[in-house]
């Protein structure tokens, strides 16, 4: 069964060529036919269907030779004059065709090229029109589909750069984190380390998706803040609250946490009592996180690397979820604050 549908599929441009083609010139037989009182065709209407089925095939082939050769070739080259010279010689040498079948055919009425011509041209014209027709519209769909393969692609490579500029980033901070308990022999670096080891396997092991469930996230920006809290101690207020009702939506990984380390990078250092206010909540298919962190505008200014974090996190929100995204970012005096509203999908 699953044979004959690749078989179909792979086909079924040739087969609707095909029952168009047999549906078309069967319509006059059907209507215009000739019978005598023995319901059986004349010998002058089967003479006419000879010449009519003969005919026939060269409409096909005037379709077929517009589509494939005249048009994609001269017409769409802006060889007008030649195009139009190639489709008149073709109706010449159908005409020659039509006299020679006709006169084999043993008519009793003397061909007439007026008539014949007369008779041709209209269906001749016919089919070269729709010829262009079907060729620019088929033609018009392909560059659609091909753009947008394209357009989906550009945006697959751009997300897999956009996710690969996190992880140096990330690591870099965490890193620095590392260094500063080392030197102060802190008790706290074999949890440290074991905390990075859980954030290293997340990253290496779950990011690849390109979805996963919000839980999923959300534990990881615990981890992420718990290593930050090992650093700091008692002095930064951390305020935490990631309340998630509905933890089984799937979001894009590692999407939230640049704003959690934007916080603690610009909102700790030189900061006189740093405050970072974390909260998270999914509730009705609708995802709020809010961001909050006190800062210095003068060290920020200072920073050359500011805002990596934010445009890269902007510039992906974007392509991934477009106008089911409301992103806020609000300076007030010494606070510095993002919201995020996403809509999932029901």
């Amino acid at each position: 069964m699953q044979f004959h549908f690749k078989f179909f599929k792979k086909y079924q441009a040739v087969v609707l060529h095909v029952l168009v083609w047999a549906f078309v010139f069967s319509l006059p037989y059907i209507f215009s036919l000739q019978w005598d009182e023995g319901r059986m065709p004349t010998e002058f209407a089967r003479k006419i269907l000879i010449l009519n089925i003969v005919m026939n095939l060269f409409w096909v082939a005037t379709f077929y030779l517009n589509t494939l050769f005249f048009i994609p070739r001269l017409l769409y080259g802006k060889s007008i004059f030649i195009y139009f010279a190639m489709n008149v010689a073709l109706l010449f040498g159908i005409l020659l065709i039509n006299r020679w079948v006709y006169d084999a055919l043993l008519f009793e009425y003397p061909y007439s090229i007026n008539k014949a011509l007369l008779h041709n041209a209209v269906p001749f014209l016919f089919f070269v029109l729709i010829a262009i027709a079907f060729k620019t519209v088929s033609d018009r769909i392909k560059m659609d589909q091909v753009a947008k393969e394209k357009e989906s692609e550009n945006l697959k490579t751009e997300l897999s750069f956009l996710r690969s500029q996190i992880s140096p980033h990330f690591l870099f901070n965490v890193l620095n984190n590392i260094v500063a308990l080392v030197r102060l022999k802190s008790e706290e670096l074999e949890p440290t380390i074991l905390k990075l080891s859980s954030l290293m396997q997340y990253m290496l092991y779950e990011t690849d998706d390109e979805k996963v469930l919000l839980k999923s996230e959300a534990d990881y920006l615990q981890s992420y803040i718990d290593l930050q809290k090992l650093r700091f101690g008692n002095r930064l207020t951390l305020n935490v609250d990631l309340a998630l009702q509905e933890d089984w939506h799937a979001i894009e990984p590692m999407l939230l946490i640049p704003f959690v380390e934007n916080a603690f990078k610009h909102g700790t250092g030189m900061v006189e009592n740093p405050v970072i206010d974390i909260s998270l909540q999914a509730v009705k298919n609708e995802l709020t996180f809010i961001v909050k962190n006190k800062y210095i505008e003068e060290d920020r200014a200072k920073d050359k690397v500011s805002g990596i974090g934010l445009t890269n996190v902007k510039r992906r929100l974007q392509l991934l979820y477009g106008k089911n995204h409301d992103l806020k970012i609000d300076k007030s005096g010494e606070w510095f604050s993002v919201s995020l509203q996403l809509t999932f999908e029901p």
